[in-house]
């Protein structure tokens, strides 16, 4: 597996991780009560904040975990890499702006602040984990 690779892996897991941990708690401050009235600003904050932190980190420990004294530069890109990258940053970049018509629209309805915040990170993390996953399948399978 290259390193771009387990660095996409990485991205996924802490992307995915963390925005599932945030609907986990929001859900669960909720209980029974309606879940716009749920105090989640803070737990958003955290989440992206941790997501990109873990995404960071991860990147970092796989460069650590699989370096190899005397092995050549493992963090170089080749055109494979670069072809790769370009095709699921294109797809993420088209599922992000498709996404973002939902909390544009919510925005036009002046609905709760609460769920055009949410439509928005969803929007974002939906991109980048078909981004990614475009990525992976390219490395998989090829362009």
């Amino acid at each position: 597996m290259s390193f771009k690779e387990q660095g996409e892996w990485v991205a996924l897991a802490g992307i995915g991780g963390t925005f599932a941990a945030y609907l986990a708690v929001v859900l669960g401050r909720a209980g029974g009560a309606p879940v716009a009235d749920v105090s989640y600003l803070s737990a958003m904050l955290w989440a992206i904040g941790l997501g990109i932190a873990l995404t960071v980190v991860g990147h970092i420990a796989v460069v650590v975990a699989t370096a190899r004294p005397g092995e050549p530069d493992r963090t170089r890109v080749d055109a494979r890499d670069r072809d790769i990258n370009r095709s699921g940053e294109h797809v993420g970049g088209v599922v992000l702006a498709a996404a973002m018509v939902v909390p544009f629209g919510l925005a036009m309805a002046e609905v709760d602040p609460f769920w055009i915040a949410n439509a928005m990170y969803a929007a974002f993390v939906l991109a980048t984990l078909v981004g990614t996953s475009v990525k992976l399948v390219g490395y998989r399978r090829g362009l």
